[in-house]
């Protein structure tokens, strides 16, 4: 499984995810579905937004998770 690290990046520097919320421009409920790994798909645009507000790379915001058997 893969794991979009939002949260915890957001922690790490200080911002909250009512800030990231509103650099984004997503509806709510889209954001929220981001941000708490409940998407199956994420646009381009929507990672190079991420980066940008972020000041990280796309292999900071994702980490892969063994399913477990």
């Amino acid at each position: 499984m893969i794991r979009l690290k939002v949260l915890d990046i957001l922690k790490n520097k200080g911002k909250t995810k009512y800030w990231l919320y509103n650099q984004m421009g997503l509806s709510y409920k889209n954001f929220n579905r981001l941000v708490t790994n409940e998407t199956i798909s994420i646009r381009f645009e929507n990672i190079e937004l991420l980066c940008n507000l972020l000041d990280c790379s796309p292999s900071d915001l994702f980490e892969i998770i063994p399913d477990e058997k």
